[in-house]
C-alpha cells in the first residue's frame, strides 16, 4: 500500500509483514521529492509506476522500483488535489487543481506542456476519476462534469453542494459522489438521476473519499465522527459501522476487490487494513 501524507513524504508498506509492537517492519520503500503536502497518488494497473500531487503544484511520476521521479509537470497555478492514469498501459497522466482547471500530460513525451487543459470548472477540482476514454471530476463549485474525450462532449451535473470525491462503477453507467453535506449519491450517468443516498456519516468540513468494494456491492466512506461506513450498494442500508484512527477524522478509505480487503487512512496519521465480509 502506497501512502501520502502531510509530511511530505510517499511511503510504500507491506501489510503482511506488520506486526502491533512494530508498526515500521511493513515499510519497504520512502519517495522523497515532495516539498510540500501530498494530496493524492494514483497507481498504474502493472503497480510499475505511480503518480503523485500536492501542495508543490507540480505532477510526479515515479519508477516504483528505484524510487526516482520520472517525470515533473508544472503547469498548475495552485496545489493539485487529485490525479489519476489514463490512456493504454498509463501513457496520460490527469491532474485536477484548486485552480479550477484539469490538465492532461503524455507519458510517452518529453515535453512539460500539458497536452490538454479543462477550464470548465468555476472553483476547485477536488476528485476525478478515469474509466476507458471518459473523465468524470467533482468540484468545490457544486458540479460534476463527464468528459468524453472520444466524442469532445462535456456533460454537467448539479449536485448542489461541494464535492469532495467521484467514482464511477465498473459498468460505466453510474458514479458514486460524496459532497459536504453528509450525503453520498449514487448518479445515473445517462439522464443525471439520483439511483441512491447514502447517509448516517459526518461530511460538512474535510475533504473525504469514499469507495465502492466487493464488486460495487457496497460503498464505504470515512467520516469526521472517526468511524467507517459501509453500505449496500443498491438499498442503501448501512452495513457495518466501525471505530477507527483514534476517533479522530477518516478522510480516505479505498478498496482491494482481489483480496477482499479495503485501507483507511486518518488524521492520525495512521493506515489501517481491514478485511472485508464474505
Amino acid at each position: 500500500i502506497l501512502t501520502g501524507s502531510s509530511d511530505r513524504s510517499i511511503r510504500l508498506y507491506n501489510p503482511s509483514k506488520s506486526s502491533p509492537s512494530s508498526p515500521n517492519s511493513s515499510l519497504v520503500q520512502t519517495y522523497s521529492a515532495h516539498g510540500y503536502e501530498v494530496l493524492d497518488i494514483s497507481v498504474t494497473e502493472d503497480n510499475a509506476r505511480f503518480a503523485s500531487v500536492g501542495g508543490d503544484k507540480q505532477v510526479f511520476l515515479w519508477d516504483v522500483a528505484t524510487a526516482r521521479t520520472l517525470r515533473r509537470w508544472a503547469g498548475h497555478f495552485a496545489r493539485v488535489n487529485c490525479v489519476g492514469f489514463g490512456g493504454e498501459d498509463g501513457s496520460v497522466v490527469v491532474s485536477g487543481s484548486f485552480d479550477a482547471t484539469v490538465r492532461l500530460w503524455d507519458c510517452k513525451s518529453q515535453s512539460t506542456k500539458p497536452i490538454q487543459v479543462l477550464e470548465d470548472s468555476k472553483d476547485s477540482v477536488s476528485s476525478l476519476h478515469l474509466l476507458g476514454h471518459e473523465i468524470v471530476t467533482g468540484s468545490v463549485d457544486g458540479k460534476m462534469r463527464l468528459y468524453d474525450l472520444r466524442m469532445g462532449v462535456m456533460y454537467v451535473d448539479t449536485i448542489g453542494h461541494p464535492i469532495t470525491s467521484v467514482q464511477q462503477t465498473s459498468d460505466g453507467n453510474a458514479v458514486l459522489v460524496s459532497t459536504l453535506d453528509s450525503v453520498i449519491r449514487l448518479m445515473d450517468k445517462s439522464n443525471g438521476q439520483m439511483l441512491q443516498s447514502y447517509k448516517g456519516h459526518m461530511n460538512e468540513n474535510y475533504r473525504i473519499r469514499s469507495c465502492l468494494g466487493l464488486g460495487d456491492a457496497v460503498v464505504v466512506s470515512g467520516s469526521e465522527d472517526g468511524k467507517i461506513y459501509v453500505w449496500d450498494l443498491l438499498e442503501g442500508k448501512v452495513l457495518e459501522t466501525l471505530s477507527a484512527h483514534e476517533g479522530k477524522v477518516v478522510s480516505a478509505v479505498t478498496c482491494n476487490n482481489v483480496r477482499r480487503e479495503f485501507a483507511s487512512a486518518g488524521v492520525d496519521g495512521s493506515a489501517v487494513i481491514w478485511g472485508l465480509p464474505k
